[in-house]
């Protein structure tokens, strides 16, 4: 029987992996690493770089393959994210059938926590609800962007007996939600923070948090809003590729 290990390796410190996420590597044979082009070759750098810090010995191989891109049409966002998870699931089968011997181990290191906003987990289990192929599979929990970003600002994620929210770009742009004090926003391409300039709310902004790279700014949301968008755009310019996640909170919060 095959088996297939879904890593969280956290939010790009390479100290952010976990005692389990180590041990798990140690159990691996084929790591498959999605190669995204070279604006996010960073991407694979670090992954590449956890392997060999961790690993005891080379009993292992690395097998790159060129993932899909999405389809940039934002008329129908669920539509083409639906259409890019079939074409993962198809290069992802065609890995594990092709890459991996009965009695091996696979993995796929994740970038934070598999968890959130990843659609790994679902894309292995539609491989293995179709039954073409057998093989087990375990996921490994990991330090998502979301801690790191608290954790890099000395802020707690929720105010004492409040809720939290965390939500895109997209959501947000259709205002704050309900019945939270604090929000944490993930995927915003478009600055949806400025729909809510109007509002009294607290930013805490960070972009390739956990990396050398790392880019932090806070502030009351409609007094640095200006600054994070020029950051933002210079950064993108600058690596080719950008993220980011932050954290709104009312002010008037205790």
């Amino acid at each position: 029987m095959k088996k297939i290990l879904i890593i969280g390796i956290g939010a790009g410190d390479p100290d952010y992996m976990t005692v389990q996420a180590i041990n798990a590597l140690n159990q691996v044979d084929v790591f498959f690493v999605m190669d995204k082009g070279v604006a996010k070759e960073k991407l694979v750098a670090l992954r590449k770089q956890i392997i060999e810090r961790f690993i005891d010995g080379d009993d292992y191989r690395i097998v790159e393959a060129t993932s899909p891109e999405r389809r940039r049409d934002d008329t129908d966002y669920r539509s083409t994210v639906d259409e890019l998870n079939r074409d993962k699931q198809r290069l992802f089968e065609g890995l594990v059938a092709d890459e991996l011997r009965d009695g091996e181990v696979g993995a796929f290191l994740v970038w934070g926590d598999p968890s959130l906003y990843d659609s790994t987990i679902r894309i292995i289990e539609a491989i293995a609800q179709d039954g073409r192929h057998a093989f087990d599979y375990d996921v490994i929990p990991g330090i998502s962007s979301v801690q790191a970003l608290a954790a890099r600002h000395k802020v707690p994620l929720n105010l004492i007996g409040r809720s939290i929210a965390i939500t895109n770009g997209r959501a947000l742009a259709e205002g704050f939600p309900a019945n939270v004090d604090s929000v944490v926003v993930m995927l915003d391409s478009q600055n949806a923070y400025r729909h809510l300039a109007h509002e009294d709310l607290d930013i805490y902004w960070g972009a390739y948090v956990g990396t050398p790279d790392e880019i932090l700014i806070s502030g009351k949301l409609r007094d640095v809003m200006d600054e994070i968008e020029r950051v933002r755009a210079e950064a993108r310019r600058t690596h080719g590729w950008i993220m980011d996640t932050y954290l709104l909170r009312k002010r008037d919060g205790k």
